[in-house]
């Protein structure tokens, strides 16, 4: 994995969902490459890990543990970066994850509903909390992270969240373009995130029948015959996240071994 040591040297970098897989990935990449970091996620102690990984690299780094499907959580994430750090560069909204796979006439109400709570509402809030400070700025890089999800099976109400965080994407960045504010979404392709601190599925079962069918799906779908890595996906976030990007917003970057979406 190739690392630029200054890339992010100077800057403040949020990240959500840092505790686990690509989330943790990000953080630990955007801490080598100079940034300091504010990680907000719900899993306190795996978070809490991650921050102490980054301090023992020579980095700095905080957690907020907080439910960032609130507007008041992602409110409290926002108003904790600032008050540590004074600004924020880069928002790398990664909290998500599909928690059912069924056919959609499987889900329960409330499992749509949670669907939508995990996988749309927390980059709604976040990206909504942290707005004002860049655009004050009049500097600052947003990057969501999105799905292969809508262009799947058996994950309906994960891939409308995720068709939303992409909606969100490409309209926001038309709407700040003029004003110092980039916005733009990684979808990841099926990826090996090994260890999950927080489960999947904590609503329903519904993996064990379903799973080995998304699963073949995936893999006949990929042209590149394999999975992904976290570090793939770090790497195409961090890029969007940087100058390197400088004149790119409102786009899609699909991250799939060969997929595209939306």
């Amino acid at each position: 994995m190739h690392i630029s040591p200054d890339r992010f040297a100077g800057q403040v970098a949020v990240v959500t969902g840092a505790a686990q897989g690509i989330g943790r990935a990000v953080a630990v990449r955007l801490a080598r490459e100079g940034a300091r970091l504010m990680i907000g996620d719900v899993a306190a102690e795996p978070a809490a890990t991650v921050a102490e990984q980054v301090d023992a690299a020579g980095g700095d780094a905080d957690v907020v543990v907080a439910d960032l499907s609130t507007a008041d959580g992602a409110r409290l994430l926002v108003a904790r970066a600032l008050d540590r750090y004074g600004r924020i560069d880069v928002l790398v909204n990664n909290v998500g994850g599909a928690i059912r796979v069924a056919p959609f006439d499987r889900f329960a109400d409330a499992e749509i509903e949670a669907e939508i709570n995990r996988s749309l509402w927390p980059t709604l809030w976040c990206t909504r909390a942290v707005l004002p400070t860049m655009l004050e700025q009049a500097a600052g890089s947003i990057v969501n992270v999105g799905s292969t999800a809508p262009r799947g099976i058996f994950r309906a109400p994960y891939a409308a969240a995720k068709g939303g965080v992409f909606a969100l994407t490409t309209a926001l960045a038309l709407e700040v373009a003029g004003q110092g504010v980039r916005i733009n979404c990684v979808a990841p392709g099926a990826t090996d995130v090994q260890d999950r601190a927080t489960p999947r599925d904590v609503l329903a079962a519904g993996g064990e029948e379903w799973g080995p069918r998304l699963r073949e799906f995936f893999e006949h779908q990929i042209p590149m015959g394999r999975w992904g890595t976290v570090d793939e996906q770090a790497a195409a976030i961090t890029f969007l996240a940087s100058a390197e990007a400088g004149f790119v917003t409102g786009q899609v970057l699909t991250v799939g071994g060969g997929i595209t979406v939306p």
